[in-house]
């Protein structure tokens, strides 16, 4: 009897030790400096952020999570359930991904690899940082111009303005239209060109593959548009 009953614990056991999720996308990596804590992996599930998978850390700063994706969308890697200041937000895809921070800078400057989504985002980033410099640049000389009250220079810089917007609107859109076949690129057009005109979205959405057409950020895309159209329509 008692053989019976350690036989059946020992399944058990079995079972609770293999019961932890597989999918299609493994996440992985180091947080250099944390020795204690749980990582969560969270997604967006109806405007609420859910955790698919966590781990807790004791000793050790390497950690494997996992979850399957059926389209690429942004995930989030937190300290716990609730934390928005501290995360790490990266584009998920099928087939392993490899994260690698620090805990005291973390999600600042996070390495990402393994997602070629993400790769696209970084590159497209990092090309814009330029545009925000410049804006930067733009906003401390329109605050000495009206302190100095020349309005022909407020004019100018004003018209500045205008022109680096433009840029980096086509910028973006090229940006989109090259990379047609990730669905990096609906994604980039949902978040950075909410206020372009509809044509240029029209572009994006045209050029897009058939399988991001029909990718969450494709199909968002293509809700986005529809519903600017009627309330255009509507106007007139």
């Amino acid at each position: 009897m008692k053989r019976i009953l350690i036989l059946g614990l020992a399944a058990l056991l079995t079972v609770a030790c293999s019961s932890k999720k597989e999918g299609n996308m493994v996440v992985q990596g180091q947080i250099e400096g944390l020795k204690k804590g749980t990582l969560y992996l969270q997604k967006m599930q109806d405007a609420v952020l859910v955790s698919v998978d966590s781990v807790a850390l004791l000793g050790t700063d390497v950690f494997t999570l996992t979850d399957h994706v059926t389209d690429p969308e942004m995930y989030y890697l937190t300290f716990d359930g609730n934390t928005t200041d501290k995360r790490i937000i990266f584009f998920a895809e099928e087939g392993v991904i490899t994260i690698k921070d620090k805990v005291l800078k973390f999600g600042l400057n996070p390495e990402i690899t393994g997602s070629k989504n993400q790769e696209i985002l970084d590159t497209y980033y990092e090309m814009t940082s330029r545009f925000s410099g410049k804006r930067l640049d733009l906003i401390k000389e329109t605050f000495d111009a009206k302190k100095a009250k020349d309005a022909k220079e407020v004019s100018k810089i004003d018209a500045e303005f205008s022109r680096l917007i433009k840029k980096r609107y086509l910028y973006t859109a090229n940006y989109a239209l090259k990379n047609a076949d990730y669905a990096a690129a609906p994604y980039i057009a949902l978040t950075e060109l909410v206020d372009a005109n509809i044509r240029l979205l029209d572009t994006i959405n045209n050029s897009l593959s058939n399988e991001v057409k029909n990718s969450k950020y494709g199909k968002k895309l293509a809700n986005f548009i529809t519903n600017i159209k009627k309330n255009e329509s509507k106007k007139n």
